[in-house]
């Protein structure tokens, strides 16, 4: 049984994330865990239409939310039957992070799912977005569904690296889960710059990563070298010429992550709203 936590906001991306989940968990036991946090400063309710001064009344703003999230779940029950899922409503008043935390504790969340916004509402920069706070201050797995994403099992999955950090059992045991899901191909890619070699660490974890995936998945991987000074213009690229549906990330590469995420405008990088992104915590 999977414990999972989907975060809604009521709004549409939010509900394409979970029929995302719903489509790519179809043939596995869980429990979904619908989370609202009704945080007025850190995660704003944009789909709430507050009338008649009731932002002035916390208890009226939040006996909203719930019922919002009521509706979602009678929503729920109306589109989804598959007989292996579960729903639950979860409802919290105060810090968004704070209240993930909590939930992951108290439910045995496996994985968080979210949606994001894509380019429209969002700052030019990735960063300081409810998704970048997750994926770096919530040690949990986590998957990110950008706007507009129609569900498709990840066929073909890149995994961006540097080699610079060593491959846990953790690490590749969710890499594993995730595309055994669909039996697909995994794309291993290393940005280089002209004239760089892979130091000897570099070397060690590449081979430690290439013989566990040549006996976890024989048939069904690659290993990639893309030559380019800019490691998201090289993603680009990438994730274009394979027709890359997934995009998998270890959170521990902090450094390497925050390049790909955070360090460009996400209107010259597309796959940042395009492609889905698991991203993996030790």
């Amino acid at each position: 049984m999977k414990h999972i936590l989907i975060l809604t906001d009521f709004s549409e991306n939010a509900w394409n994330a979970l029929k995302y989940a719903e489509q790519l968990f179809t043939a596995t036991a869980c429990n979904f865990y619908l989370l609202h946090v009704s945080d007025f400063i850190n995660y704003p309710l944009s789909a709430i239409s507050i009338e008649n001064n009731e932002g002035t009344d916390i208890e009226a703003f939040k006996l909203r939310s719930k019922e919002q999230l009521s509706a979602v779940l009678q929503q729920v029950e109306t589109s989804f039957t598959n007989a292996n899922h579960t729903y639950f409503g979860l409802h919290e008043h105060g810090l968004f992070l704070e209240a993930i935390k909590k939930h992951i504790i108290e439910n045995n969340i496996d994985l968080i799912i979210m949606g994001t916004k894509g380019v429209t509402g969002m700052r030019k920069h990735i960063i300081g977005s409810n998704a970048g706070d997750v994926i770096t201050k919530v040690k949990c797995n986590t998957l990110i569904i950008p706007k507009g994403v129609n569900f498709s099992l990840p066929q073909e999955a890149a995994f961006p690296t540097d080699y610079t950090i060593f491959y846990s059992y953790k690490i590749l045991e969710a890499v594993t889960e995730i595309l055994k899901l669909s039996k697909g191909y995994i794309r291993v890619m290393n940005v280089s710059k002209l004239d760089r070699k892979l130091s000897k660490a570099q070397e060690k974890n590449r081979e430690y990563l290439l013989d566990y995936l040549n006996e976890t998945f024989p048939k069904n991987n690659s290993f990639h070298t893309v030559t380019n000074k800019s490691v998201n213009a090289a993603i680009q690229c990438f994730v274009e010429s394979r027709e890359i549906d997934m995009i998998v990330m270890v959170a521990k590469n902090l450094n390497f992550l925050q390049q790909v995420l955070f360090d460009s405008l996400v209107e010259k990088i597309s796959f940042h709203t395009t492609v889905p992104f698991f991203v993996i915590h030790e």
